[in-house]
């Protein structure tokens, strides 16, 4: 079994390979106990949202890990994947701007994904 760092980075890796845009880590362990990681990642568009998802699901399941929980989807500006300590944040750029998850959780500290 991986851990989170070794995860999180292979998530990072993956979806950057699929030109998300604006990929942030942020280290929450220390604000809260939900989970240890958040990746906030944007697309352009609902199909590259849809093959970050993607990118994001085939990791995990590589290290047979399954989601606990999926929320938003095609007709969403926002996917939420938890996988227990690591939750994937994706948006559309609006829905990014709009749900502002950086701003919310400004407390974390960020991660350069070089640090990992």
């Amino acid at each position: 079994m991986n851990n989170s760092k070794e995860l999180v980075k292979k998530i990072y890796n993956a979806i950057d390979d699929k030109k998300a845009i604006d990929i942030k880590i942020i280290d929450i362990t220390g604000v809260s106990i939900v989970a240890d990681y958040f990746i906030i990642a944007s697309a352009s568009n609902s199909n590259q949202l849809e093959a970050l998802e993607d990118a994001t699901d085939k990791i995990m399941y590589e290290q047979d890990i399954l989601p606990k929980q999926i929320e938003g989807g095609k007709s969403s500006p926002w996917i939420l994947m938890d996988y227990g300590d690591i939750i994937v944040h994706l948006f559309t750029e609006e829905g990014r701007d709009f749900y502002d998850l950086e701003r919310i959780w400004r407390d974390g500290v960020e991660v350069n994904p070089s640090e990992l």
